[in-house]
C-alpha cells in the first residue's frame, strides 16, 4: 500500500476495514482506493492539500480549510479513516469526535468561542460582519449561561 501504482491486496483491504471501524465494505475500499490513486498525482501514497482541492465538491465547502489541516499528507489508510466520518456505518460517537476536531480550531482540545467565532466567520464569509458574528456568539452564551472563558466543550 506504500506506493499508489502497486494493487491493494486481501490483507490490505482488510487491515483498512480494519482501521475504519469497517465503515466501509470490501467493493467500497476498493472503489476508494481508486479514487485516492486519481487524486495521488505524483504517485507517492500520499494526497497533499493541493490534490484535496483540486475535487470541486470539496474546494467550494465553506470549511475546507479546517479539513484541509486534517487531510494534509494522508495515506491511503488515513484517507479511508477521515472518509469514514461521512459513512452510515459510522458509530455516533465517532462522527460527534470527527466534528469536534473540524471546530477545535487552535487543537486544545476544548471548543470555546473563539472558535466558534472562527467556524461562524468560516461559514458566513462576506454575509455577515465581524460585529454581527460577535453579537451571535455573545447571544449564544447568554442562551447557554455561560461567560466568554467558558469552553462550551472538552474532550476528555
Amino acid at each position: 500500500m506504500g506506493s499508489t501504482s502497486s494493487m491493494l491486496t486481501q490483507y490490505d483491504i482488510e487491515e483498512v476495514q480494519d482501521h475504519c471501524n469497517h465503515a466501509f465494505s470490501q467493493q467500497e475500499i476498493v472503489s476508494l482506493y481508486h479514487r485516492f490513486c486519481q487524486l495521488d498525482r505524483n504517485g507517492g501514497g500520499f494526497v497533499s492539500a493541493d490534490e484535496f482541492m483540486s475535487v470541486p465538491e470539496f474546494a467550494v465547502n465553506p470549511l475546507s480549510q479546517r479539513l484541509l489541516r486534517m487531510l494534509d499528507g494522508l495515506n491511503f489508510k488515513e484517507f479511508v479513516a477521515f472518509l469514514s466520518a461521512f459513512s452510515p456505518r459510522t458509530s455516533l460517537q465517532e462522527k460527534i469526535e470527527f466534528i469536534f476536531r473540524v471546530y477545535d480550531t487552535d487543537c486544545n482540545g476544548k471548543v470555546a468561542f473563539d472558535d466558534i467565532l472562527s467556524i461562524l466567520r468560516d461559514l458566513t464569509g462576506s454575509f455577515m460582519t465581524e460585529q454581527q458574528r460577535q453579537v451571535c456568539t455573545l447571544d449564544f452564551r447568554f442562551l447557554l449561561g455561560l461567560s466568554h472563558d467558558i469552553a462550551i466543550l472538552a474532550w476528555a
